[in-house]
C-alpha cells in the first residue's frame, strides 16, 4: 500500500474499511482493504459495527470549489481538516467554510491534523486560531480534535466525534428514491458497434432498469438513503462513460424534479471574494456569465435579467432541480472562477 498523507490518511482508518480518495475530481472513494474482523479496543474489548460511513474528498485548492460543492451536495456532515503547521485561516479553508453555509451542512467536526510536526506551544496557538476563525460561522461550537493521522494519535477520539456530531438523519423510508449522480462510467472493455449521428434536442428523462447495486465495494440487494452507492444499469455504455451523467438525478418514473432550462433565483452575495484580498463582491449584472452548482451539477449560465436581490438565468446545460434548492454562484475573476454567493431557486 502506498503511503498517503494529509487528509487522505484520516480516511484510511475511519469505519470498518480502509478508504482513501484518490480520484482527481475528488468524488471517487477507493476501498483499499478492510480492518480485521477481530479489531477491538485498546482494553481488549470487541468492536461493534455502528454504521457504514462514506467519505467524499473536497479538493483543497480554492479554484476547485465547484468540485467541492458538487461532492458536498451528497453529504450529511463535514470533517474540516486544518493543518497545525499552517497559519489559520488559509484561503481554501475560508471558502470551504462559506460553502458549508451554502450547502446547509451544519454537522461539523474540525480536525487539527499534523500535531506531531509542531511543539505544544505552536499546537495550542494554532488551536486558538481555529477557534477564533470559526466564531460567528456555521462551525462555531464544533469540536476541534487534535490528531496525527500518520502516527494514529487521537483517531479514536475523531471517530467518537463523528459518531456524536454527525448523526444519521431521519429519513422517510416510504418516500420515493432520488439519486444525485456524482460520477458515471463504462465498465465494459474497449470496442463496440457502429452508431449514427443525430438524436433528440429535447431534454427528457432516460428510462432504464437497475441491474446491480454496490456499496463500499460489496454487492448488495437493497440500499438505504445516505452514503455513496454504485448503480449498475442497462444504459448504453456510451451514455455513461467519462462522467457523462454526472450532475443528473435518477429516481422512479414520475417522481423526479422538473427540468430547468432557465429560472429565477433569489441571490445572497458574500461580503468579499475569498482569495482576492479585500475585493468586495459587485452585484450580479444583466448579461454576465456565471458558473452555477446545483446539487452535483455544475453548469454555465447567462444572466438575462438582474433586479436587486433576484436574477433570471438561462442555462447552457439544463438541470433537474426543485424550487427552494440552494445554488452556488461563481464569477469569473481573472483566469479563475470564484465563489461570490448563493441563490435559492424559485
Amino acid at each position: 500500500m502506498k503511503q498517503i498523507v494529509g487528509a487522505y490518511s484520516l480516511v484510511l482508518v475511519v469505519g470498518d474499511r480502509i478508504l482513501a480518495v484518490r480520484d482527481p475530481r475528488g468524488i471517487k472513494p477507493l476501498a483499499l482493504g478492510k480492518l480485521p474482523a477481530a479489531y477491538g479496543g485498546q482494553n481488549g474489548s470487541e468492536s461493534e459495527v455502528l454504521r457504514t460511513v462514506s467519505f467524499v474528498d473536497a479538493p483543497g485548492h480554492e479554484t476547485l470549489m465547484a468540485t467541492m460543492l458538487s461532492g458536498a451536495a451528497l453529504m450529511d456532515g463535514a470533517v474540516l481538516v486544518i493543518s497545525a503547521t499552517d497559519p489559520v485561516p488559509q484561503a481554501q479553508t475560508q471558502e470551504h467554510l462559506m460553502a458549508l453555509d451554502i450547502t446547509d451542512i451544519d454537522n461539523i467536526v474540525i480536525v487539527q491534523n499534523k500535531i506531531d510536526l509542531v511543539d505544544g506551544d505552536r499546537a495550542r496557538e494554532n488551536y486558538d486560531q481555529i477557534r477564533s476563525f470559526v466564531e460567528g460561522t456555521v462551525a462555531e461550537g464544533a469540536p476541534i480534535v487534535p490528531v496525527s493521522a500518520q502516527q494514529g494519535i487521537n483517531i479514536d477520539l475523531l471517530i467518537q466525534a463523528i459518531e456524536e456530531e454527525i448523526p444519521t438523519p431521519d429519513r422517510d423510508p416510504d418516500a420515493g428514491a432520488e439519486f444525485q449522480v456524482a460520477r458515471s462510467f463504462d465498465i465494459n472493455r474497449p470496442g463496440g458497434r457502429e452508431t449514427e449521428t443525430g438524436g433528440r434536442s429535447e431534454w427528457q428523462p432516460v428510462e432504464t432498469t437497475v441491474r446491480s447495486l454496490q456499496a463500499g465495494g460489496d454487492t448488495v440487494e437493497t440500499a438505504t438513503p445516505g452514503g455513496l452507492l454504485g448503480v449498475g444499469t442497462g444504459l448504453d455504455p456510451a451514455a455513461a462513460k467519462g462522467d457523462a451523467l454526472a450532475g443528473q438525478v435518477a429516481g422512479p418514473p414520475g417522481t423526479l424534479p422538473p427540468i430547468q432550462e432557465s429560472f429565477t433565483m433569489d441571490v445572497s452575495l458574500l461580503d468579499r471574494i475569498v482569495g482576492e484580498g479585500d475585493d468586495g463582491v459587485e452585484p450580479v449584472s444583466t448579461g454576465e456569465p456565471l458558473m452555477l452548482t446545483i446539487g452535483t451539477a455544475t453548469t454555465g449560465g447567462s444572466v438575462t435579467s438582474a433586479r436587486g436581490e433576484e436574477c433570471e438565468v438561462r442555462l447552457k446545460r439544463p438541470v433537474c432541480a426543485r424550487a427552494g434548492v440552494n445554488i452556488a454562484i461563481n464569477r469569473r475573476v481573472g483566469a479563475r472562477w470564484r465563489l461570490i454567493g448563493y441563490g435559492t431557486l424559485r
